[in-house]
């Protein structure tokens, strides 16, 4: 028996449901989309899914984990939509032929928190890879997620293009928590470290405490998402016909919509930019 039939068990129904656009065997009324912790954490699909869901009858069961697990789970079979925020892991995984197109869906940033003593002195620094080499340089507590999630993945490449490896600083300033956005935030308030976290997760999260955001706005620290239908040639079993029916929902005017009216505390989470496929100007 599969992963994918262990998790989700779907019977076979026998209508034929209508939905714009295009069609699906009412065997195909369920999907697995494998995804971010930081979509799924911040509500965000609690507030589009149901649109769609309602528009098409079909269910999306959402798979929330770091954007290197989805991918993986992706890879072996289990899933039939990908949406992540790892642009370069995203176009391998299509290249590799595992994914049939990838597509720009929203896009918000990263940030880089802090407690309100900040150790390093990083609080208004416009380019976060100076901020890195400060926080560095006095060898002030950073947690990072360390789990190859998207967030992780560019967390890593600031690092680099700072020029410096945090690989020998593992256990000391620097401290990996192997976990989700939420709970390394949660790490980082705990011990008064410096987090790297993707604002929408930021806006959501309950325990702040003191912690403010220190670093923002550089262009470095733009973060893309993408969705991407799982190739059936590679895997069979994947629901194709609702898998890109979501895609085209996500993509069109209403599902963008639906992105850009999600709001907490008066604050957009996630900004639609599809229109950049359809035009010619994917980022």
């Amino acid at each position: 028996m599969t992963s994918r039939v262990l998790a989700f068990g779907v019977a076979a129904l026998a209508a034929v449901v209508l939905f714009q656009p295009g069609t699906a065997r009412a065997a195909d009324r369920s999907i697995i989309l494998q995804s971010t912790t930081s979509t799924a954490n911040s509500g965000l699909y609690d507030h589009i899914l149901p649109i769609f869901e309602r528009k098409t009858g079909i269910k999306v069961n959402v798979v929330a984990v770091g954007t290197g697990q989805a991918i993986k789970n992706a890879r072996n079979g289990d899933g039939d939509v990908l949406l992540v925020h790892a642009k370069p892991a995203e176009l391998k995984f299509v290249a590799d032929g595992y994914g049939v197109a990838r597509h720009d869906v929203m896009y918000n940033d990263f940030i880089v928190v802090g407690p309100p003593s900040d150790p390093a002195g990083v609080a208004g620094i416009k380019k976060v890879v100076d901020a890195f080499e400060k926080i560095a340089a006095a060898k002030a507590v950073f947690a990072s997620r360390g789990d190859n999630s998207g967030t992780h993945k560019k967390e890593m490449r600031l690092w680099r293009k700072a020029g410096l490896s945090v690989t020998d600083a593992s256990g000391t300033w620097y401290r990996e928590t192997g976990s989700g956005m939420g709970a390394t935030l949660n790490v980082g308030v705990g011990m008064g470290a410096y987090v790297m976290t993707d604002r929408a997760t930021w806006i959501s999260f309950k325990n702040k405490g003191s912690f403010k955001i220190l670093v923002e706005g550089d262009d470095d620290l733009f973060n893309q998402y993408g969705v991407i239908l799982v190739n059936p040639e590679k895997h069979p079993r994947v629901r194709a016909k609702a898998g890109q029916a979501f895609i085209d929902w996500i993509l069109s005017e209403e599902g963008q919509q639906a992105i850009r009216s999600y709001r907490l505390d008066g604050q957009q989470l996630f900004f639609p930019n599809a229109e950049r496929v359809a035009q010619g100007k994917a980022q």
